[in-house]
């Protein structure tokens, strides 16, 4: 009673296990259900130009860093003759490129991937800096002391008192205060620094960051300036263009802070354009970068890291224990008889190869041939290793007559009996010539039939492009089949077909009720 309750309980936990982290790989790491499932990639690239004046030349771009929402993915620099360096800036990436001599127009580019996901959580401890409030030269001082407390009445938080700051510039009509201060924008000020500057003056920390719309095919786009309030606790992103609060849809956000995004030293001309292109990807790529990136035990230490050779290998290989719990079924639960245990499984690894029908005629072929050429050795009265040696000498000579036959004739259908394993093909023959000395034809046929049936179904579980994409990206699953094969090992009652057996006696006992 104690074995079987521990052999039941290691059931369940093999079980729940192979459930479990299957489930896991699903919902926590993106993996796949179904092999047609791609996810959207964005492909964004910098282009830095400016005209070097034959002396060193040095340019730094901001670079954009890991947020919430989406995931960056790969990072790539194409600069022909440069040094590129990464440097860490007060928080900020910078990438530099520098060299010790360059002329003319010169082009560097920057590449960054990523992918949008909107549960895809960064957290940014980002406290601001002490606020020092900034003063303007009057008359525009005045004009914005006198505005900044008119917003303080409509206001109750930082975050209110921000969009009703920039409602005033944005409106049809806009005060006299408003119109005064506007005329700094005509002199070289950008709207976004004007609202920095006026939040500052209430102390409240404000910053312009810099981002980009993503939108397909866009060639040349220009980067976008937003500003940033904090509020006490965390930052809220505003348009100041239309007072709206909150990340924009589909909005990669580049820099954050008024540092410039570009300096160029040796060269003049120096200006940085935006294009960028989505891509579909299969999910199963983007969730194994996704899962490296962050360190995931479950991918660093599974077949994803093997070669790729190896791990196509291994895509055929997590398919036999499908066939193996076919096998099982259909002689454990139905009853039905097959030539060896597992030589179905071997017969539709063939078939996965071959394909059903090719692969069924050419089996029954070269069994039946190889019988008739059996039979005539066991009337010489051969010893039984050397029988099964000349059996498996004929069989790789009817598997090349064959080859060639096909191959002069046309049908290349037929060239494929070079994946049938030829001992398992002697094997097979052996066993059946003996069980036709035996037992007589009737069951030659009937394990041979069973064993053709099993292999057809095997065949037509492994090569289901769902099984398929199951076992290979959830090769956790194995577990659950093991659960279930110990589960099936358990079983003796009977067996389907051995009903037949008792339906007289079901009979006669109904026709005795009867009376």
């Amino acid at each position: 009673m104690n074995g079987r309750f521990q052999l039941g309980l290691m059931i369940a936990l093999l079980i729940v296990a192979g459930l479990g982290l299957a489930m896991y790989k699903h919902f926590a790491l993106g993996f796949p259900l179904f092999s047609h499932d791609v996810s959207k990639v964005w492909s964004i690239e910098a282009w830095v130009t400016f005209k070097a004046e034959d002396e060193p030349a040095q340019a730094s771009l901001t670079l954009p860093d890991q947020q919430s929402g989406l995931r960056i993915l790969d990072e790539s620099f194409a600069s022909p003759g440069y040094g590129i360096n990464q440097i860490d800036e007060g928080g900020q990436q910078r990438a530099v490129w520098s060299i010790r001599q360059a002329d003319g127009r010169q082009d560097l580019f920057y590449k960054v991937k990523l992918h949008l996901e909107p549960d895809y959580d960064k957290k940014i401890h980002d406290e601001p800096e002490a606020v020092i409030p900034p003063v303007l030269p009057e008359p525009y001082q005045t004009a914005a002391l006198s505005l900044l407390k008119q917003v303080k009445e409509h206001s109750s938080d930082p975050s209110s008192f921000a969009g009703t700051l920039i409602n005033h510039f944005i409106a049809k009509e806009p005060s006299q205060n408003t119109n005064m201060l506007l005329g700094m924008t005509e002199e070289g000020t950008s709207l976004p620094k004007l609202l920095v500057n006026l939040l500052n003056m209430s102390e409240i920390p404000a910053r312009i960051v810099r981002g980009l719309h993503l939108e397909d095919g866009r060639r040349r786009q220009p980067i976008v300036d937003m500003i940033e309030v904090y509020d006490g606790n965390q930052w809220h992103l505003f348009n100041p263009r239309t007072a709206k609060r909150g990340t924009p849809e589909d909005f990669f956000l580049w820099q954050r802070g008024a540092k410039s995004l570009l300096d160029v030293m040796g060269g003049v001309g120096s200006d940085v354009t935006f294009s960028m292109i989505s891509r579909n990807v299969p999910t199963r790529e983007l969730a194994i970068t996704e899962a490296k990136q962050d360190g995931a035990a479950l991918i660093d230490f599974s077949i994803y890291t093997l070669p790729l050779e190896v791990q196509n290998a291994f895509k055929i290989i997590l398919l036999i224990p499908i066939g193996v719990l076919v096998v099982l079924v259909m002689r454990i639960i139905v009853g039905l008889k097959t030539s060896g245990t597992f030589m179905p499984v071997l017969i539709a690894m063939a078939f996965l190869q071959t394909q059903l029908l090719p692969g069924l005629t050419i089996f029954i072929s070269l069994v039946s041939i190889g019988l008739w050429i059996r039979s005539f050795l066991s009337q010489q009265n051969m010893l039984l290793v050397a029988r099964l040696g000349a059996v498996i000498i004929v069989v790789i000579l009817i598997m090349a007559a064959m080859s060639i036959l096909s191959w002069k004739l046309g049908i290349t259908q037929a060239l494929t009996v070079t994946f049938f394993p030829m001992i398992i093909l002697a094997w097979t023959i052996e066993r059946m010539s003996i069980l036709w000395e035996e037992e007589g034809p009737k069951h030659v046929v009937t394990e041979g039939g069973g064993s053709l049936l099993v292999a057809t179904m095997s065949y037509l579980l492994m090569s289901n492009p769902i099984v398929e994409q199951l076992t290979f990206n959830f090769p956790e699953l194995m577990l659950t089949l093991l659960g279930l094969v110990l589960l099936l090992g358990q079983y003796t009652g009977y067996r389907l077909l051995e009903l037949k057996r008792f339906y007289p006696l079901v009979h006669s006992i109904k026709n005795h009720q009867s009376r």
